[in-house]
């Protein structure tokens, strides 16, 4: 009976977002509008989207998990978010809204050529889709659960269902779901706390007292080490994490040129900093919660789980029917606004970055509904990976992605960087440290899976390897500018901060 009260909630959450994404479909006219929507979404919406895109399902699922399983040290790259946010307000909007661009890499050709643009856009490509893929694996354990069907029959079920809504609805209707979305996922959270306060005893202070006693709320060891997820390296790949993010992530960059203007643009990312950090902190909470919960209440059976089925777990034995339907809803909500923003943003990098550079011309219709092909590609390739993702073995979700993300979409930002703040580092340059990185990935790969002999291989935490590779590219492409120096020419004007016209 619990189950069908929960199903019957979480059904009307789901017609709910399909009415709207009918209702958008309307207005999808032009690949302006699906892309962009008009260049007209108020700043306030824009910010409450970017905070529902980052707050995924892996925020309801995988931090929980890994506060549960460890401590709270995956929550330490988040406290450098608001320092990336502010100079993205600062330096990076500015960039982006110059001109008509439509994706982040428009300016990489701009200040590169074609070849620099074609690298990132692909990188980021890749990058959306291991998302995607992680993202959709985490929605469908509660999913699976509920409705007694195994793990790969639900995520064809709910990836279907994902993909019909998200690849017609274009960002118009991305945005405005994701303000709905962002609002019951926050709900949800707040009934899983309340529900752990009822039950336990001595209410919330003894899940702070159980938490401290077995160390949970600690943010890593502080030993000054890279071959260990020490403060020190989970620090590093959040400041990079969220510089790239800011710079170069075409779901933020697509939400700065949606906005009607710079100032809305800049409202956007300071909502998102207000709102991000202080949710990421709860949902590391719910997993102290749940440590707490299950120290007063052992579980046999939460002990041989996955830190990753915890949450449903309880969700679904613990917490009173309809409110758990709720709960569900609300893990539902966080992935389909992170899956469709990750969709649309890899139709647009096709679509724009790819398919204009092949045709050489413009068909507006023509790339509409290309675009539209492209998000169901997306989609295909989403439900493949998240089936892998389900039978690989891991440490958590989390885990996997951080990983996963550092072997192959490691050198992102550098252009960006080298293209806002320097003059000297033009096209030859970047081209010779791109190729560099993609040898240092290669690297990093065989190094990971233990395919390079003893002598080869070097000791460093996999998370390093996106910063290092970095640094790589940074380093050659640097070098080769201060040896083979390319001209400075009026090319360069507005592109950098240094030739910038701002706008008012």
């Amino acid at each position: 009976m619990a189950n069908i009260i929960n199903l019957g909630v979480v059904i009307l959450f789901l017609l709910g977002m399909a009415a709207m994404g009918i209702y958008f479909l309307k207005r999808n006219n032009s690949s302006e509008e699906y892309f962009l929507g008009g260049r007209k979404i108020p700043g306030w919406a824009l910010g409450l989207s970017m905070v529902g895109t980052s707050i995924s399902s892996i925020t309801f699922l995988a931090l929980p998990a890994a506060a549960f399983i460890l401590d709270y040290r995956q929550l330490t790259p988040n406290l450098f978010m608001p320092v990336a946010a502010l100079i993205a307000c600062w330096l990076f909007i500015p960039f982006f809204r110059r001109g008509r661009k439509t994706t982040a890499y428009e300016y990489l050709e701009s200040r590169y050529g074609t070849g620099i643009r074609l690298y990132a856009a692909i990188y980021s490509m890749v990058g959306q889709l291991i998302r995607l893929a992680l993202i959709l694996y985490l929605v469908v354990l509660p999913l699976s659960e509920m409705l007694g069907i195994g793990e790969t029959s639900a995520i064809l079920l709910f990836g279907v269902i994902t993909c019909f809504y998200t690849v017609f609805g274009g960002i118009e209707a991305v945005v405005w779901t994701d303000v709905v979305q962002t609002i019951i996922l926050l709900g949800g959270g707040l009934l899983c706390i309340v529900a752990v306060a009822v039950q336990l005893p001595g209410g919330i202070p003894q899940v702070f007292e159980i938490g401290m006693q077995y160390d949970k709320f600690s943010l890593g060891p502080l030993d000054f080490s890279f071959s260990e997820r020490t403060i020190w390296v989970m620090s590093i790949i959040g400041f990079l994490g969220f510089i790239t993010e800011f710079s170069s992530n075409q779901n933020v960059v697509q939400r700065y040129i949606a906005a009607p203007s710079l100032r809305e643009a800049r409202k956007a990312t300071l909502l998102c900093i207000v709102m991000s950090v202080p949710t990421w902190i709860f949902f590391f909470f719910i997993g102290s919660c749940l440590f707490a919960f299950y120290k007063v209440y052992p579980s046999p059976e939460v002990n041989a789980m996955k830190p990753d089925d915890v949450l449903p777990h309880f969700i679904l034995t613990e917490i009173w029917p309809g409110v758990g339907g709720i709960i569900i809803a609300a893990c539902l909500a966080a992935a389909m606004s992170s899956l469709s923003s990750s969709i649309n943003a890899v139709s647009t990098i096709w679509t724009v970055d790819c398919l204009r550079l092949i045709r050489r011309k413009s068909e507006d219709h023509f790339e509409l509904v290309n675009a539209k092909l492209a998000s169901g590609v997306a989609g295909l390739f989403m439900i493949g990976g998240a089936w892998i993702i389900s039978v690989i073995p891991r440490e958590s979700v989390y885990d996997l992605g951080t990983v996963l993300c550092a072997l192959f979409c490691s050198a992102g930002l550098t252009p960006f960087l080298l293209g806002f703040f320097t003059t000297r580092v033009g096209n030859r340059a970047i081209l010779f440290g791109m190729w560099a990185a993609l040898v240092f990935s290669v690297y990093n790969i065989l190094n990971y899976f233990g395919v390079l002999p003893p002598q080869l291989r070097w000791d460093i935490h996999i998370y390093m390897a996106g910063p290092v590779c970095n640094l790589v590219m940074l380093i050659v492409a640097v070098g080769y500018s201060l040896a083979r120096p390319e001209p400075v020419t009026d090319r360069l004007r507005g592109l950098t901060v240094w030739t910038l016209d701002r706008e008012s």
